[in-house]
């Protein structure tokens, strides 16, 4: 694709970065088979190529961000299948998200949507503050069906039951049972503690059961992921320093540091991609290349290690559902189900499994229509397995999947490390607990 920025312009570090992306698009359109806004709308301007075209016209002329392009821009779900499709390598995580910080700087939006954003930026990645709002929700969930779309999303969110705290979250050491493989710090997110604190659990119970010592660093929180995609670029680099910070104290002690686990994958694209996000920043560059040479994901390190036991007994079958950000983001599709097989579950892997299921971080509250159509396909093709597990290494995936199989009979859907625990020796997820 031809550019015509300024040399001006391309002093800009940002600009420079989006002229190198956008030169390597050929048009050619492969993603729009892949996209799922295409999919179900069937209009360029919500395809990767039409949005890239867009950005470049709001780039190129340094004018704010136009009512259409934000429209098209924000029913984007950043799920990144067009970097998977794209023969060219185009990166457009990296085009989109230069985009949506634009977009916060030079367009003003409605005020009720500026309030909701600023709400969801204050309240989601403080598990505390979370946990407080998500009451307020369960007492709402009467009322739902009076709420306007994006209040219902919110008030969707409350589960039957509030989880209490759990003491895996709080700063702390969990020794290695026998002899110590790896030192590693655990990432227990922002969301994840308080929407399904049994996953940090199963995964502290995994990691230590196969010689892994575990420590949750003081001062570590949220990955920055759900401002950074809200173009909050000053607040996702606040989170991302503050992790940077608080594991690098833990590499500076005796033992080092072998390797940071996180057990989102949302939450694992975003910390992989720190030393891009703070390539200009000279006293943090180094030291984000240093955590993101350290990140890995549970099912890589699980990889690793080799699991030391499989589930006894017969089992239902599993359907695996492969988050975005695990396969599109991170690359990682195999390893995931080739743990499950090792551990004793029969596999099995769901049509149309590259479209995303409408998670996305806060989309399913900010978009919620289209959410709702993603999930719903999702969840038919998940039915069709007639799996009665549906595993997931995401928790906005999770919480997803179960509001589109509300109490029905339906498979149970659990994180992929819990499934991983059980077969090797710890308790069963509490909805597989009798059987």
């Amino acid at each position: 694709m031809q550019t015509l920025f300024t040399p001006e312009q391309l002093a800009d570090s940002n600009v420079a970065v989006a002229n190198d992306i956008l030169r390597k698009c050929v048009h050619c359109g492969f993603c729009t088979a892949t996209c799922p806004t295409f999919v179900l709308l069937g209009d360029e301007l919500d395809s990767p190529r039409g949005r890239i075209y867009q950005i470049k016209g709001m780039l190129e002329t340094g004018a704010p961000a136009s009512d259409s392009l934000v429209t098209h821009v924000d029913r984007c779900l950043s799920c990144l299948s067009c970097m998977t499709t794209c023969p060219a390598s185009v990166n457009y995580m990296h085009l989109v998200d230069h985009a949506r910080a634009r977009i916060e700087e030079t367009h003003t939006r409605p005020l009720a949507e500026r309030w909701l954003r600023r709400i969801l930026a204050w309240v989601l990645p403080y598990p505390r503050v979370f946990r407080l709002s998500l009451m307020g929700a369960w007492l709402a969930k009467p009322f739902a069906g009076m709420l306007p779309g994006r209040l219902k999303g919110l008030v969707a969110m409350a589960p039957d039951e509030i989880a209490g705290l759990s003491t895996v979250d709080r700063p702390q050491t969990f020794p290695a049972e026998g002899e110590r493989r790896l030192r590693v710090a655990l990432m227990t997110g922002c969301a994840q503690q308080v929407l399904r604190p049994a996953i940090n659990e199963a995964t502290v119970r995994l990691l230590t059961r196969h010689g892994c010592e575990v420590v949750v660093a003081l001062g570590a929180g949220c990955c920055g992921a759900l401002v950074h995609h809200m173009g909050r670029e000053a607040d996702a680099h606040g989170a991302a320093k503050a992790n940077i910070a608080a594991w690098e104290k833990l590499g500076a002690e005796d033992g080092g540091l072998d390797a940071i686990v996180i057990n989102a994958s949302g939450c694992g694209t975003t910390v992989k991609d720190y030393g891009f996000m703070l390539r200009d920043d000279a006293a943090w560059a180094h030291r984000a290349e240093w955590v993101v040479s350290r990140t890995r994901d549970i099912t890589e390190v699980m990889a690793d290690l080799g699991l030391n036991g499989t589930l006894s007994g017969p089992t239902p079958p599993v359907a695996y559902h492969s988050a975005c950000s695990m396969q599109h983001g991170q690359k990682l599709t195999e390893a995931p189900k080739s743990l499950l097989r090792q551990a004793g579950f029969e596999v099995r892997e769901p049509a149309e499994g590259h479209l995303c299921c409408g998670s996305a971080g806060t989309y399913n509250i900010m978009q919620p229509d289209l959410a709702t159509r993603l999930r719903d396909r999702k969840v038919g093709n998940l039915r069709a397995t007639e799996a009665g597990i549906v595993a997931t290494g995401n928790i906005g995936c999770l919480v997803q999947l179960r509001g589109g199989m509300p109490g029905d009979g339906g498979p149970a859907v659990v994180h992929t490390a819990e499934l991983l625990d059980w077969a090797t020796g710890g308790p069963a997820p509490k909805e597989l607990a009798g059987d």
